[in-house]
């Protein structure tokens, strides 16, 4: 019964990404169609462990320096969702934008 469940949820073909530099989020919004599932690659090209976190994602992931992670998503409603990186909250928001 599960895999017929899962049978029915549609998949994002291209996988977005997001790179963290200076501290920032490259782009600052990223747009995903709502009700698929999808990996979001971040890669973090500084010299320092950043984060990438969602309260209303409900994700926290460490990316350690000069590395690049997957963080799992979805199927997602339509909205918006707010992420920062924890280490560096003044410089690096973004939002990720459902449609």
């Amino acid at each position: 019964m599960a895999a017929g469940l899962l049978a029915g949820i549609a998949h994002a073909e291209d996988n977005p990404r997001l790179t963290i530099k200076d501290h920032k989020f490259q782009p600052q919004q990223i747009e995903v169609p709502a009700g698929v599932k999808f990996r979001l690659m971040v890669r973090n090209d500084d010299n320092t462990a950043s984060e990438f976190e969602s309260f209303e994602l409900n994700r926290e992931k460490v990316v350690p320096a000069g590395s690049e992670i997957p963080v799992f998503l979805g199927p997602l409603d339509r909205g918006q969702y707010p992420f920062f990186d924890d280490f560096h909250r003044d410089t690096a928001r973004g939002v990720l934008v459902v449609k």
